[in-house]
């Protein structure tokens, strides 16, 4: 299985609290909702559209997942929805039980925290299509970090937010990609996808 990630990211690199006000206000953060203005559903929805297609599997990080499971099973009946409340869903967190996980949100399995990283490669070793992470940062960083992404798709908005969580590892190793495909939306949305660079 593919690792792919795909965020809603702004021009500083900034992937905190996209979808409203209230959803990640860490660190005093204040721009909940920032990709709302930028939103259109053929280029940037049809990016998660197509990814959530190609996927086997989800994989979140605990807050994420939380948020995820507080919207999606309330919108069934509409087929995106319905995709994601069927698929499977793995949920990496040292907090929740397992009962906790999969009675929230069907489909869903816990990972544990502490083991997070094997259990992931387990996952990436087997037949299938992706495994697709939204959202996640923490999560992303250390799948970054690890070397397990197959594909980086990045929603990047026209904006600027002066600080916030970001999925970028800050460990100071040169990590080299491979734009593979670029599409502008008519709001200005670069939507941008990476892989690996294959070393010569």
């Amino acid at each position: 299985m593919r690792i792919v990630v795909t965020e809603f990211i702004s021009l500083d690199g900034v992937v905190q609290a996209p979808g409203g006000a209230a959803e990640d206000t860490d660190g005093a953060f204040a721009h909940g909702g920032w990709t709302h203005p930028f939103f259109d559903p053929e280029v940037v929805g049809g990016s998660f559209t197509e990814a959530l297609a190609n996927a086997e599997a989800l994989l979140f990080g605990r807050r994420t997942w939380q948020t995820m499971a507080a919207a999606w099973p309330e919108r069934a009946g509409d087929p995106f929805a319905d995709r994601m409340n069927a698929i499977p869903k793995h949920v990496v967190s040292s907090s929740l039980s397992d009962e906790d996980a999969a009675l929230s949100w069907s489909n869903t399995t816990r990972i544990s925290g502490d083991k997070a990283i094997a259990a992931i490669q387990d996952l990436q070793a087997r037949e299938g299509g992706d495994l697709v992470v939204m959202g996640s940062p923490t999560l992303v960083r250390s799948l970054l970090r690890e070397g397990l992404v197959d594909e980086l798709r990045l929603n990047v908005m026209p904006v600027l937010l002066g600080g916030g969580k970001t999925i970028y590892p800050a460990d100071g190793a040169l990590r080299t990609l491979e734009l593979v495909s670029a599409v502008t939306s008519p709001m200005g949305v670069q939507v941008c996808t990476y892989r690996a660079a294959t070393q010569a």
